[in-house]
């Protein structure tokens, strides 16, 4: 049987046994660089100097709206319109509501039980969903259901009124009669 030696450098793995630095050793003579890139074509409206420009012009706008100063004060031009800055009317709305609320660590509880439940769900429905006949067989009861659905409550005018009227009926119940 014939012997070989090959010499392998364990310079990255002894870092990791003994928990030391590697050492910094000098380039070797093999070592090849790689070539340096080309400075890229950039158009004449890119150039990093326009770039440094505008930046400057955001950090003077974020230090005038730190001081208290309109932006028109701080750069002498109209930059950034401060109703853009302003929060939805969806935030607003949630911000007060969340206020109003008394007992903000079961709301945060359900909404956290909530959240593991979907979690927990979709963990589920997945597993169900790599089974080799189950996927097929529901959607056939879904499809049949759906049928089913729309012949009993929506083919019929008078199955259709009714429905509307109990979809109604539903609505008001919860969102109340105002």
């Amino acid at each position: 049987m014939a012997s070989t030696s090959t010499n392998i450098s364990l310079s990255s793995s002894t870092a990791l046994i003994d928990g030391k630095a590697p050492r910094q050793q000098p380039p070797s003579p093999h070592c090849v660089a790689l070539p340096t890139l080309p400075p890229s074509p950039l158009p004449p409206q890119c150039r990093p100097s326009k770039a440094t420009s505008y930046c400057s012009k955001i950090a003077r706008n974020v230090m005038a709206m730190a001081a208290g100063e309109s932006s028109m004060m701080a750069t002498g031009e109209a930059t950034v319109d401060m109703a853009t800055t302003e929060l939805p009317q969806i935030v607003k709305t949630i911000q007060e509501a969340w206020d109003k609320v008394e007992d903000k660590y079961a709301v945060t509880s359900l909404a956290l039980a909530g959240a593991v439940a979907l979690w927990g769900t979709g963990g589920v429905i997945s597993a169900i969903d790599r089974l080799p006949l189950v996927p097929g067989a529901l959607e056939v009861v879904g499809i049949s259901y759906s049928g089913w659905f729309a012949y009993r409550n929506l083919v019929f005018k008078p199955d259709r009124e009714a429905l509307i009227k109990k979809i109604k009926d539903i609505y008001k119940d919860i969102i109340g009669s105002s």
